[in-house]
């Protein structure tokens, strides 16, 4: 065979299998670093300013950075520190940054922050770029601005303001805990966080994909650009891609949609969860001015108010936990590492879904959960519009003073941007499933409590735990219109969040973890709910079906306890349940010193499994196992009578289930 048919032959290869070749990001241009190394850390007991810190004090970090957790247990804090853990947590936190940073004309600088906790100002060269009050929302600016051209060092500064050290129900740590970023782009770019990738038609024969892209001209004269997209999968090979040309009209931001479709997609799934990588080009006089990637999954998911929750089309049970965001002894700056091992732990009990209670996770969480195939309830807020009781968590009347207000102060000025933040952010994360708008809300609204009939109520002798409403749901509507709204309706600000959140995606459905669910079903708040979860309120899942049999409903926060799966398996028509905790966690103290930690976990803080694990893992697996334990006859669920173990029954003739509350 001549050379010339070997040529053609090898040509006409290249362009029958163009679609199949290997595409890696290894040959886009890396627009975005790591900005997590060579801090400098002071912590001062009062506010001062930056010049008033000599070199010699500061210390050298890295972030992420948590400098509560390097404090010692302090038991004179007393109840000031019941919600936080013991440890002294309180001051101000500065930390700076020196870096060079070359900076064409054609240029912008991005800084992003995946969050610090909390009230922090930033700034750059000395220039204050902005204020950020939340913990646990992203935020970043833009500094192209205020760089040194000159080759001048450039110095990143972030002040923390942690005066108000018991400003939540549970420990928080404090500092730059999550990590930091640095994105170089030309004026013509995709911007962060420019990208919302879903899957409108999933099968195993077939995906759509569709991608919404979103190109920012930050020059002076409008731009003809084109916008080339590869989607490739977990091996780098190129299985679909297309392109557009548009204009971008000067200083102005445009979206545009692609679509494609995937043949014989790789769908992500629990035990198999698949990936794909989204490259963006933007081509500009047929140069590559910006390259962007974005991951995604292919899955479909589905709630059914008789049927519970499909994915990719199967039924399947929500066997989650709820997680707060430290991990022991290394706080809240957590390692990738030791998330990793915390989730192989409870995935291997059979755990499948995670509730990030009470707060956003942070994006190493959620590309955890991408890789290893757990579904996430990703949620905004724990306070909305009246603050939450910190040291006893139950008398709002209590937290009125300095240190333990927390984000309640913030959340009319700032709620909307922290959610559109978190959500723009995260909202390309296949195991994300679920936003929960709200958790326990409803006692922070005085006459939802008092609807229900439970508090304040001499007649009714039951316990909230295991008993239905007292109340009738005429006498609750009736109650709901009659008794005083408030400064503040909760069903007005569950409609404005939900409103928000529907607004920047509807692929998802929208929750919240009601502790009241019987006087929210008719205060307007479920009614901005797809999904109503009921916190440690099983006995009425028939209740809530029979009444309102329209509304989705399911779990959102119960205990570790036989009788709680038992529910669930029973009825179709709840989804699943996220089991308060996955894991020990710092805060919300309810014993006497020295207990540190809230043990309502199936593992403890070192992720070391504890007894109601291996209960769960039984119930949650088809796995053989088999685990011993022993239990003091005090805590026991049991009593020696006449020699003989019987279980211990209330008052009312009932046997104990033995309900823990968080």
């Amino acid at each position: 065979m001549s050379k010339k048919c070997i040529l053609l032959i090898t040509m006409i290869s290249v362009i029958l299998f163009s679609c199949g070749q290997k595409s890696s990001a290894d040959n886009v241009a890396k627009t975005t670093e790591n900005f997590n190394l060579n801090w400098n850390f002071y912590l001062s007991e009062k506010e001062i300013d930056f010049s008033e810190i000599s070199k010699e004090q500061f210390q050298k970090v890295n972030v992420p950075h948590d400098w509560v957790i390097s404090g010692a247990f302090d038991e004179s804090l007393g109840k000031d520190a019941w919600a936080t853990g013991y440890i002294r947590s309180q001051g101000y936190g500065y930390y700076t940054k020196e870096f060079n940073q070359e900076i064409k004309e054609d240029e912008l600088v991005y800084v992003l922050f995946d969050g610090v906790y909390n009230n922090a100002t930033i700034y750059i060269n000395g220039h204050q770029l902005g204020f950020h009050p939340y913990g646990y929302s992203p935020f970043y600016f833009e500094i192209s601005e205020y760089l040194n051209t000159d080759g001048e060092t450039n110095v990143l500064a972030v002040k923390i303001d942690h005066s108000r050290y018991a400003d939540s129900r549970w420990y928080t740590g404090a500092g730059i805990y999550r990590e930091v970023s640095l994105r170089t782009a030309n004026k013509m770019h995709v911007p962060v966080w420019g990208t919302f990738v879903t899957t409108p038609k999933v099968s195993k024969q077939e995906a759509e994909v569709a991608i919404q892209i979103t190109l920012s001209n930050a020059f002076a004269q409008d731009q003809e650009v084109e916008v080339q997209t590869s989607f490739v999968d977990e091996d780098g090979i190129k299985i679909a891609e297309t392109v557009n040309k548009t204009l971008v009209t000067k200083k102005a931001q445009k979206n545009i949609q692609q679509q494609v479709v995937i043949a014989n997609p790789n769908l992500w799934e629990i035990e198999n969860p698949s990936l794909y990588t989204a490259i963006i080009k933007v081509k500009s006089k047929g140069k590559i001015v910006d390259t962007y990637n974005t991951r995604f999954g292919i899955r479909s998911i589905e709630f059914d108010a008789d049927k519970g929750f499909f994915l990719n089309g199967e039924n399947m049970k929500i066997k989650g936990v709820c997680l707060h965001h430290d991990v022991g002894l290394v706080g809240a700056a957590v390692p990738k590492g030791v998330w990793r091992r915390r989730l192989q732990v409870l995935k291997d009990g059979g755990c499948n879904a995670i509730r990030s209670s009470h707060n956003p996770a942070s994006k190493v969480l959620l590309e955890l959960c991408d890789e290893m195939g757990i579904l996430m309830q990703d949620e905004f807020f724990d306070e909305w519009d009246n603050p939450k009781d910190k040291r006893y968590n139950r008398w709002e009347e209590k937290s009125t003073d300095y240190i333990t207000r927390g984000y309640g102060e913030h959340f009319q000025e700032w709620a909307h941007k922290d959610l559109k933040n978190v959500m723009l952010s995260h909202r390309n994360h296949p195991s994300i499933f679920q936003w929960s708008i709200g958790n326990e809300i409803e006692w922070t609204y005085p006459r939802n409590a008092k609807t229900t009939g439970f508090f304040d109520n001499m007649t009714w002798q039951g316990n909230y735990f295991w008993s239905e409403p007292p109340h009738s749901v005429e006498k609750i509507k009736h109650l709901m219109k009659t008794l005083p709204r408030g400064k503040y309706d909760i069903g007005e600000t569950a409609q404005k969040l939900s409103k928000w959140t529907k607004a920047l995606d509807t692929t998802r459905p929208v929750i919240a973890n009601c502790i009241l669910p019987s006087s929210s079903h008719e205060s307007g708040y479920a009614d901005a709910l797809d999904i109503v979860g009921y916190s440690y309120r099983r006995v009425i899942y028939d209740y809530g079906h029979k009444n309102y049999p329209g509304k989705v409903i399911m779990g959102t926060e119960n205990v570790a306890q036989y009788h709680e799966w038992k529910a669930i398996m029973e009825r179709p028509f709840i989804s699943g349940t996220f089991l308060w905790t996955g894991a020990d966690y710092m805060g919300e103290i309810r014993q006497a010193w020295p207990t540190r930690v809230q043990p309502s976990g199936m593992i403890n803080t070192a992720s070391f499994p504890k007894g109601s694990y291996y209960m769960m893992k039984s119930l949650w697996t088809e796995e053989p196992m088999i685990h011993m334990a022993t239990q003091t006859l005090e805590k026991s669920l049991y009593k020696k009578e006449n020699g003989n173990l019987i279980e211990k029954r209330r008052t009312d003739g009932n046997i104990i289930c033995g309900v823990g509350k968080k």
